[in-house]
């Protein structure tokens, strides 16, 4: 090992493009590195050296790695913007001329068709009242009619009356409905702060443990040394 040198760079006259020459040499200090990472610990100085060289090689030859990565993406990269760009004044969510076009247009329909829609309401509600009330006058002259043909007879007319404006009125309700060309849409506006995060933590847990871990672990690294709830420890790792 006192020979071996993991950041040497293949000569420059060799055929390889240059990623394939990199992966080629970080291949080869993985599988190094696999002969050193054996189940075995650091015994001695120049153990931990040989290993410090590794890591550090293996290490760069990353950092050159993504360079090329970042390189030989820039441009493509350079194309989705331009696409993006060229778009995105039109069909860009919620900025772009289509989404802001139709958000006013669709502000201006839908209280006209709300208006209608309450209009249609308010006459299904009337008709649906007179429905109602002809219901309890036909059942009220049955009832009276007992014994007597001809107010039976008026009776039964009075009945066939109140059916048919108990189906017109179910008509109008439905028209009221339906085919009003709007949708409905259910909002929810935090109100109790304390009473949403019980709500949240109990449907899901996992997902709320992990956005409280995900914010200590930003407080922790932002300086932090106490937050509550977790404990905070060091933790020594190679650099």
């Amino acid at each position: 090992m006192t020979d071996f040198d993991p950041t040497a760079i293949a000569g420059k006259d060799h055929n390889l493009p240059p990623h394939e020459a990199i992966f080629q040499q970080i291949d080869d200090l993985y599988d190094e590195a696999k002969n050193w990472a054996d189940g075995e610990p650091i015994t001695d100085e120049a153990m931990h050296d040989a290993i410090t060289k590794l890591y550090d090689g293996l290490h760069e030859l990353g950092k050159q790695a993504d360079e090329l990565r970042v390189e030989k993406k820039k441009p493509l990269d350079d194309q989705i913007k331009a696409i993006q760009d060229e778009f995105n004044p039109y069909i860009q969510a919620k900025r772009g001329k289509v989404d802001l076009g139709k958000s006013a247009l669709g502000d201006l329909l839908a209280a006209w068709r709300a208006k209608v829609a309450a209009e249609k309401k308010a006459e299904a509600d009337k008709i649906a009242a007179a429905a109602e009330a002809a219901r309890k006058a036909a059942d009220e002259a049955m009832r009276a009619s007992s014994g007597n043909l001809a107010a039976r007879e008026e009776a039964e007319e009075q009945l066939a009356e109140a059916k048919r404006l108990e189906k017109t009125a179910r008509r109008w309700d439905k028209a009221t409905t339906t085919g009003t060309g709007l949708r409905t849409v259910w909002v929810a506006t935090l109100e109790d702060a304390e009473k949403a995060l019980d709500w949240a933590f109990a449907r899901s847990p996992g997902e709320f443990n992990a956005l409280a871990q995900k914010m200590a672990d930003e407080a922790v690294r932002g300086g932090a040394r106490a937050v509550p709830g977790f404990s905070v420890t060091e933790d020594k790792r190679a650099a």
